[in-house]
């Protein structure tokens, strides 16, 4: 709630040469499960509304795009009739008998009744062919089939199932939402190239919509771990996005100021630079899972043979002080773990009895490529920023990887802000 008025206060500045809309999103869940499949049921709110309020100044232009759905088959079943072009119609009353409004009387090639309509208007439906002279002598509209795309959208939406745990899009996120509904909400409320802005954009459910409907977007999450998921799932789905990442460290000096903020999101924010999953973290929380983590941050998972078991790379992060027995400790750990590599991720340089242990812990061999892997690893901060990586098999499985969409052009232009 007080996150929103902060939003309210600055978006004006933000938004100073965009229309004003405001869409907000409700989800009212039903348990009952239904008795054929026995699967629960849901129910969207979807709530638009005009900040009028909260926007004074210029104009209150806003966007609203009338959505349809597909027609029901019982409907579909009054389309019986079929024009020689393949168009399918169905007949509609014209007269206006008992009507309280009245009509228009007069006689049309040989019918004469109290019409709904004015003899021009009877005239310009029957050079259209809409017009259906029937075996008993009388006239009705034909009502085509192609006249209307379907059911008008209301607010309460109940054709899009939630994300469940056989879903093909579930990547994980607590509150991951289906993409249908945000492509559904981007479309009734955005034209292509507006900008779309999702301040709690948690695995970029929104965002994701709004790139793959050619919408400008902005994404703000409070945790590392959330804009790393969001990040890998763009690049999976948009093969060569570009985008720009706004509060990372990109140098030394903001990696250390971010490990004496918050050790939580600078372990979190370390772990993305080698696209490893965190290990008691808990995506869109500030902090990590309490209790022992067994010496693992974060894992990385591959498979380099043909039986398809799924070996791992274990990931250690320290951000403090460093010495030669947390290497010892991360031989051990995996070790005990049966892990095929450990990786030391550190913040400071390590020194020189570091780096010999790390050697005398030999090399992981791999079958499927047949080459060599130092089995112990020590990656420093400054070298990750400099395009480092983790010298294994490639990855698979880590993370589910999300579908890869097709388009043609997957650079985010210019917000336009000035």
């Amino acid at each position: 709630m007080f996150f929103w008025r902060y939003c309210y206060a600055i978006l004006p500045k933000l938004w100073r040469k965009i229309p004003r809309r405001c869409s907000f999103l409700c989800s009212l869940w039903t348990a009952t499960a239904t008795s054929s499949r026995g699967s629960s049921e849901c129910e969207w709110l979807f709530c638009p509304l005009e900040a009028h309020a909260a926007y004074p100044g210029k104009g209150q232009t806003w966007t609203w795009n009338q959505l349809y759905t597909t027609h029901n088959p019982e409907y579909l079943t009054r389309f019986r009739n079929r024009d020689p072009d393949g168009k399918l119609w169905t007949d509609a009353d014209l007269t206006a008998k008992g009507l309280s409004g009245g009509g228009y009387e007069y006689e049309y090639k040989g019918v004469r009744s109290l019409w709904r309509c004015p003899e021009e208007t009877m005239r310009k439906l029957d050079a259209e062919g809409r017009l259906h002279f029937t075996k008993a002598g009388g006239i009705r509209l034909k009502r085509y089939l192609d006249d209307t795309p379907g059911v008008p959208l209301q607010t309460l939406w109940t054709d899009i199932p939630p994300i469940n745990s056989q879903a093909a899009e579930r990547l994980g996120y607590p509150t991951q939402k289906p993409l249908a509904l945000l492509e559904r909400i981007v479309l009734a409320s955005s034209n292509p190239g507006d900008v779309v802005c999702d301040p709690f954009c948690g695995c970029g459910s929104a965002i994701v919509a709004s790139q793959k409907l050619d919408r400008k977007w902005i994404g703000i999450d409070i945790t590392h771990l959330s804009i790393a998921l969001l990040k890998y799932r763009l690049e999976d789905m948009f093969s060569g996005i570009k985008y720009k990442v706004v509060g990372e460290p990109i140098d030394i000096k903001a990696a250390k100021q971010l490990a004496l903020d918050d050790r939580y999101q600078f372990q979190w924010w370390a772990l993305s630079l080698i696209r490893a999953r965190p290990q008691g973290g808990e995506a869109g929380s500030r902090e990590g899972k309490k209790g022992s983590d067994k010496g693992i941050d974060g894992v990385i998972a591959f498979v380099d043979d043909n039986i398809g078991k799924a070996k791992r790379v274990l990931v250690q992060v320290k951000s403090g002080h460093v010495n030669s027995s947390h290497i010892r400790d991360l031989i051990g750990t995996v070790q005990r773990e049966q892990a095929a590599i450990g990786v030391y991720i550190t913040l400071e340089e390590p020194s020189r009895d570091m780096i010999t242990e790390a050697l005398k812990a030999g090399f992981y061999h791999s079958q499927g490529w047949n080459k060599d892997y130092p089995r112990i690893q020590i990656l420093t901060i400054d070298e990750l920023l400099h395009n480092a990586e983790v010298k294994m098999p490639p990855q698979f499985g880590t993370f589910k990887q999300a579908q890869k969409v097709q388009q043609t052009d997957h650079e985010q232009g210019e917000l336009g802000f000035g």
